[in-house]
């Protein structure tokens, strides 16, 4: 496992178009959130232990924001040959909240500049990228959280606010496993 963080100085860039196979049996696209307020996009995995130790989080947050217009998606763009446990057949079992998407060709993770999973990305509703940084401070321990960074924003987006750069600290997990 290879601690990776995501890149930083990526404000106010636009989402990035893609069109990929989900869990649920349908295909995604950009246009396909156009209604939504706001778009998370979050790069993960199966196997990633940070992704596994914060996926309960991601799931609290996509309910509780989804009335406001929030809407997350998460995207594995992993290397299923060398990790298995992150093919499409297995990323069915994951039990997430919100659509799960396949990156199998690696294209979208380049285009978004994803390094690690999860690699937080939230747009506004203009898919200008607002918040790209952790969900909280505690991966490990959720009891010992004492700042959630990523609810702060999206409270923050939805009323208008901006994030200021140095409120947004990188998202840490595992690299994504690129094809060799």
């Amino acid at each position: 496992m290879t601690l990776t963080e995501s890149i930083k100085g990526l404000e106010n860039t636009s989402a990035p178009d893609f069109n990929l196979p989900a869990t649920d049996g349908k295909d995604y696209s950009l246009a396909d959130f156009a209604e939504a307020k706001i778009l998370v996009v979050v790069f993960m995995c199966n196997h990633c232990p940070y992704v596994l130790a914060v996926l309960e989080r991601l799931n609290k947050l996509a309910e509780n924001f989804q009335k406001q217009g929030v809407v997350f998606v998460g995207i594995n763009s992993n290397d299923s040959t060398d990790y298995p446990d992150d093919s499409f057949e297995k990323m069915k079992d994951l039990l997430i909240k919100f659509p799960y998407l396949h990156d199998e060709n690696q294209e979208v993770a380049t285009k978004y500049h994803a390094v690690c999973t999860p690699d937080i990305f939230v747009f506004d509703e203009n898919r200008k990228l607002k918040y790209h940084g952790r969900i909280d401070d505690n991966w490990q321990e959720e009891e010992k959280v004492s700042r959630e960074e990523l609810k702060e924003a999206l409270e923050k987006i939805l009323a208008g606010e901006e994030i200021p750069r140095e409120e947004q600290i990188p998202s840490m997990g595992c690299s994504i496993k690129w094809k060799r």
